[in-house]
């Protein structure tokens, strides 16, 4: 059988860049960060590296006429909307580069490739100083504080500092730069861009973690494919930083090194969405079953699931209305749907702060008698008490969650199995069973509850 075909057509972006063959940055990463964002990515490679999570090893430039050779073969047949250059190693490479994106007319995204996260160099000194002219090309420069003080004379080391050296780089003819913060010893790390409409700071959590192997270039080419999809610079920005701070903190740990950037990270969380609804409506389903009406608080039960890369409500799956009790046993009100929890879920997602493997929780109620069947469980019970929450905490909206499971946390010698919440006047005292999987939370609670019945 003859069937038709459904051709699917989506933006181009170029990468010119070098090759890593440990897969986590270069034109590896640029070419999976495209895919991940909704862009085809066609590439033009300057250099070959043999490298790894632990290092660069060796390094190979290719001849100036085969790097143009790959330009004009991508030029002349792609419909090109963004380009996005990566490491250039030498100044012969450097200056053809910027002749060949002098004569495009779409958004060019400079990432000044200079050393790499181990330290290893990059780029002679010779194509440094070959870098002016290129940046003067630039619809964005992204440099790191190092490279920034090549390139400028003036490393960032706070926000004004970081201020100075975009604005330098504007001067040097770049349309705006993104000055990197990752570098910059804070609490937070923020990226600060600088345009010739002013500053504008993107703050975000730092990740405590050296898997940041292709940081740099995932983050530019993130930049890159989101312009190629037509977005405005600051939503670009906006966007791909946030991007960041998730495939940091679930990296990949691959290598013997310390690991690589996830590139995927937003698409295989979003792939992994229907199987976690599925798996809370299975919970739902067998606590219908097995009646768990001697759990279910007078505010109702829910079960929360949380797909493997969560970071807000939105991306947990929950029974909208919640579980309750009936004449004959218990009900879910309506069905499973992401953001149906508000309390459990954020509870949820700031236990997942101190152990990002849960990712499964359900509330129950909590009087003495739960309390004598909690001690059957094969694990930690851990508690916090809301006379001790400070005030300022309790008039933000949604806090008191997180102060909680911190409070238990911080008590407690490993990941609990069971957060017991005793409540205040006005609030209902209610425990949280966490698990990673829903069979050890179904495990948890069924032996609650079997422990209550008997």
């Amino acid at each position: 059988m003859s069937r038709i075909p459904a051709p699917v057509e989506l933006p181009v972006a170029l990468t010119i860049a070098g090759s890593d063959s440990g897969g986590g940055a270069g034109i590896q990463a640029d070419l999976k960060t495209m895919e991940a964002h909704g862009v085809f990515g066609t590439s033009v490679v300057t250099s070959v590296t043999a490298q790894n999570t632990r290092g660069v090893e060796g390094a190979f430039t290719l001849p100036v006429a085969e790097v143009e050779a790959q330009c004009s073969a991508v030029l002349s047949d792609f419909d090109v909307r963004a380009v996005k250059t990566g490491m250039l190693a030498e100044a012969p490479v450097v200056r053809s580069v910027t002749e060949q994106v002098s004569g495009l007319d779409v958004p060019v995204v400079i990432d000044p490739v200079m050393v790499a996260a181990s330290g290893d160099p990059l780029l002679d000194s010779d194509g440094q100083d070959a870098y002016e002219e290129l940046i003067e090309h630039a619809t964005l420069v992204t440099p790191n504080a190092d490279e920034a003080e090549v390139l400028t004379g003036t490393k960032p080391v706070n926000e004004e500092s970081a201020r100075t050296a975009g604005e330098k780089l504007l001067e040097q003819g770049a349309d705006a730069a993104l000055m990197k913060g990752g570098h910059v010893p804070d609490e937070d790390v923020r990226d600060v861009l600088v345009t010739a409409d002013g500053v504008e700071t993107f703050i975000h959590d730092r990740v405590e973690t050296d898997a940041t192997h292709g940081s740099g270039c995932t983050l530019a080419s993130a930049i890159a494919a989101r312009l190629a999809q037509g977005d405005v610079l600051r939503e670009s920005v906006a966007g791909a930083t946030a991007f960041m701070e998730r495939a940091v903190r679930y990296h990949l740990n691959v290598g013997e090194g310390p690991g690589s950037v996830h590139h995927l990270v937003e698409l295989r969380n979003e792939a992994d969405r229907d199987s976690t609804a599925e798996a809370v409506e299975r919970v739902v389903q067998s606590f219908v079953e097995r009646d768990v009406s001697a759990l279910v608080p007078e505010v109702g039960m829910n079960i929360v699931g949380a797909t493997p890369s969560a970071e807000s409500v939105g991306e947990t799956a929950a029974v909208e209305g919640r579980i309750t009790r009936t004449l004959s046993g218990v009900k879910p009100n309506r069905g499973v749907r992401f953001g149906a929890s508000s309390h459990v879920a954020r509870f949820l997602l700031s236990a997942r702060e101190f152990d990002p493997a849960l990712r499964f929780a359900v509330n129950c109620r909590f009087d003495e008698d739960v309390e004598a069947a909690l001690s059957t469980l094969n694990g930690e019970i851990s508690e916090f008490d809301r006379e001790s929450e400070p005030e300022d905490v309790k008039e933000q909206e949604g806090s008191t969650m997180q102060w909680g499971a911190k409070r238990a946390f911080e008590s407690a010698s490993g990941t609990p199995v069971a957060i017991i919440d005793r409540g205040e006047v006005g609030k209902e005292a209610i425990v949280k069973l966490l698990a990673t999987d829903t069979e050890e939370l179904q495990r948890r609670a069924f032996a609650v509850l079997s422990t209550l019945e008997s």
